[in-house]
């Protein structure tokens, strides 16, 4: 019998578990009752994390680094992100403005710890990642969700209409999950414009898909609008783009203040990063640039080929993303229709239903990220199982009349 004395905070009755992660043990669960499953649902690169950053850790290792750190990071990984910043965009940080974290995600929670109570607004352009909205309601903040024009991107008018006393914060994540949106300089210049109007409102850069930007030169805000850096939060990580996501490093950098805060929060949850892997988040940082070259080259070849492939489904719009490795197709025009057993398809999540009921196949509903009428394909995976998940995508929506 389950203890009946347990009492439930009372932010329990709106935190929602991560969709993605659902979603990925569901797709666990069905695979062990025997079930072919084809899951694109988590943004996990397909490919292991690259020799020379295995080698480095296992040195580490065998060197004695199993020991706590500084709360928010060594001296070396530090300043491995100072030369990463200096080299690919053009910032300027001393060690006292990096902080290291246990994931991008927990850099972004951090910060949003340090810095919003009741009421303060966090604005988040759509579509959006959850956990920024799921964070903000676990801190007491209400986060803002702001439209973005007919192709899903911000402009500088909408986000000027957003902005309250309220506001604390603007995360703007370029390449984006879910629609691999990314902005020119000329767009940040134009939101830069904005928040210069606004001087209590601080912006949190989230460039975690950075090295996954397919199309120009990517940029970001504290690059193109220096005299905004003194409240930006520049977030970054290793995960993505060297393919470390079980290694669980991120990072930040911003003013002084905003990251002392952001180490004494983090002190009191988990005291510090895991050693070892920042030792290969060094090695990672500082490796050659053809690791990162060769892993934006297969996923750019996987965009093409699974935005080709939706588009050929009758009732599906898929636009062709920036970066990131996610595609956002439209299924809008197949909601109405009725499943083979005459259940009606009434909304994204439906068809996300439908997909793993016939198909196999694991989808993300694009009302998990403000996008109702859309689904998110996760396409870091293998190039022969896109091929197959995209004919059995066909042949299941096919189904519906």
């Amino acid at each position: 019998m389950p203890d009946s004395s347990l009492r439930l905070a009372a932010r329990m009755k709106t935190l929602a578990p991560s969709p993605m992660l659902k979603l990925a043990a569901e797709a666990a669960r069905l695979r062990a009752e025997g079930r072919d499953i084809i899951s694109l649902a988590t943004g996990e690169p397909d490919f292991d994390t690259p020799e020379h950053i295995q080698a480095a850790a296992i040195a580490a290792m065998r060197a004695g680094d199993t020991h706590y750190t500084a709360a928010d990071g060594t001296p070396a990984l530090k300043q491995a992100i100072m030369r990463k910043f200096a080299r690919e965009n053009d910032l300027k940080f001393a060690q006292d403005q990096i902080s290291v974290s246990s994931g991008a995600k927990q850099v972004i929670f951090n910060a949003l710890a340090a810095t919003v109570g009741e009421g303060d607004e966090v604005l988040v352009p759509v579509p959006y990642y959850p956990s920024y909205l799921e964070m903000t309601r676990m801190l007491g903040g209400t986060p803002v969700a702001i439209a973005g024009d007919e192709a899903q991107r911000l402009t500088a008018a909408a986000l000027e209409a957003a902005i309250t006393p309220a506001s604390r914060w603007l995360i703007l994540n370029a390449p984006g999950n879910p629609s691999g949106i990314a902005y020119s300089r000329d767009e940040l210049a134009a939101f830069a414009g904005v928040l210069r109007r606004h001087p209590h409102l601080w912006v949190m850069a989230d460039d975690i898909y950075e090295h996954l930007l397919f199309t120009g030169r990517f940029a970001t805000l504290a690059e193109v609008a220096p005299d905004l850096g003194g409240r930006i939060l520049t977030v970054n990580g290793v995960s993505k783009a060297y393919c470390m996501t079980g290694w669980r490093i991120g990072y930040g950098a911003g003013p002084a203040p905003l990251i002392r805060a952001m180490s004494t929060v983090q002190s009191q949850i988990i005291s510090c990063p895991s050693s070892v892997s920042q030792a290969a988040a060094v090695a990672a940082l500082d490796g050659p640039a053809s690791v990162v070259d060769e892993l934006r080259a297969a996923f750019d070849a996987r965009r093409v080929c699974i935005v080709e492939a939706l588009d050929r489904i009758e009732g599906v719009s898929c636009p062709l993303p920036d970066g990131a490795f996610y595609v956002l197709p439209d299924v809008s025009a197949l909601i109405g229709r009725r499943r083979p057993d005459g259940r009606p398809v009434g909304n994204d999540a439906d068809i996300a239903e439908w997909l793993i009921k016939d198909a196999g196949v694991i989808v993300v509903p694009g009302r998990e990220f403000g996008a109702p009428g859309r689904f998110r394909i996760s396409y870091a995976a293998d190039t022969a199982l896109l091929d197959e998940a995209c004919r059995r995508i066909a042949a299941s929506l096919g189904k519906l009349r």
